[in-house]
């Protein structure tokens, strides 16, 4: 099997697919990527045996012979890194070894037998949508950063995605915060449904998100999720779990409105963050009549206070929150303006921006300080 492609073609897919293969594998084949040559394109295939990337390639001249093979996928993806930019690249295979040659360059890559390379199933899905990249990129960079990292409570380290009355809503929370983020607009689906996307399969899929005005179709079945665009076959097992009922932990009695400028909080915020306690990350926010105090104090007794004008009117509270969740918050949000909606010392924060039309909404717990 011989066939030339060109480097720059071949170096974006071939990054992103090696993006989903583990380093520290336990079987040998999953370090490998699956090259399969089909007529006039190539697929580049990596897994983990929870995610799944398919990437496809337009090949130099078609050919009439069918073929694959599987090499190492960091080297593979180091060797096409090093080569130059806009030179062809010829792969040849000749049983065990790939022979991977550009100008005077040579290179022999051991391989490991196709026929070995594990598959996710390709099950029949029970749910079918179609949306624009970006609409999707935007829900995912909405909400991926509430996700927890290792939490033994598993379901919440991922992402839910609910379809329910014809809209879909993904939601993110590590217990601590909560990221809600809608699509406007009503999908044509016929009944609801809510599954769990595992925490490395939302930051692959939002890294193959590059073409805002194209389109991507998903296909939810009982244990898997598939995406589909023009250059890329994305599949993820779901997680098998109950996912918190996020409608509860929604703040319904929050009467003290604050409402101020994104930018000059996020700022007030930053900077106090420098002598909040490294550990605790915590910081007081002293509300009054159209006045908002942060301060943030350390162990090594040195305090950080900012004064903020805001629009508020709801009589004094003082309350305190790990400010990196007030960050990240505020470093997702675009309006110029946001509303924070308040109660008592001991509730949860609602966010959400002022002139949006609500399809973005964060709460955050409160600290005791």
């Amino acid at each position: 099997m011989k066939f030339t492609v060109s480097r720059d073609a071949l170096l974006k897919p071939l990054n992103l697919v090696a993006g989903v293969v583990e380093r520290r594998q336990t079987l040998p084949i999953l370090s490998n990527v699956l090259l399969v040559v089909d007529k006039d394109h190539l697929s580049l295939t990596g897994t983990d045996l929870e995610v799944e990337l398919i990437g496809r390639v337009p090949l130099a001249e078609s050919r009439d012979e069918t073929g694959e093979v599987t090499v190492p996928a960091r080297k593979l993806v180091d060797i096409c890194r090093s080569l130059p930019d806009g030179s062809d690249i010829q792969f040849s295979v000749e049983e065990s070894k790939v022979t991977v040659s550009c100008g005077r360059s040579r290179f022999t890559l051991s391989t490991l037998p196709a026929r070995e390379f594990p598959s996710l199933e390709d099950s029949m899905g029970t749910h079918q949508l179609s949306l624009k990249q970006g609409q999707l990129k935007r829900l995912i960079d909405r909400t991926a950063f509430a996700m927890a990292q290792q939490d033994v409570r598993y379901y919440l380290n991922g992402m839910l995605w609910e379809i329910k009355d014809h809209k879909l809503t993904v939601v993110a929370t590590d217990g601590h915060r909560l990221a809600l983020c809608s699509l406007p607009g009503s999908l044509e689906v016929e009944s609801d449904t809510q599954v769990i996307l595992p925490r490395k399969g939302v930051l692959e899929l939002g890294r193959l998100l590059l073409d805002d005005e194209g389109d991507i179709r998903i296909v939810i079945g009982s244990n898997h999720i598939r995406a589909t665009t023009a250059d890329f076959t994305f599949t993820s097992k779901l997680v098998d779990g109950k996912f918190p009922d996020y409608q509860r932990v929604m703040p319904r009695n929050a009467d003290k409105i604050v409402i101020g400028s994104r930018l000059e909080l996020r700022q007030a915020f930053a900077r106090t963050a420098i002598l909040s306690n490294e550990k605790y990350r915590g910081v007081r926010l002293k509300l009054e009549e159209n006045n908002l105090d942060i301060i943030a104090n350390n162990p090594e007794q040195e305090q950080a206070e900012e004064s903020v004008s805001v629009e508020y009117s709801g009589g004094e509270l003082e309350i305190g929150f790990n400010v990196s969740y007030l960050l990240d918050v505020l470093g997702v949000l675009s309006g110029e303006k946001i509303k924070l909606a308040l109660s008592d010392p001991n509730s949860s924060a609602l966010l959400e921006e002022v002139e949006d039309d609500g399809d973005s909404r964060y709460v955050v717990m409160p600290m005791r300080l």
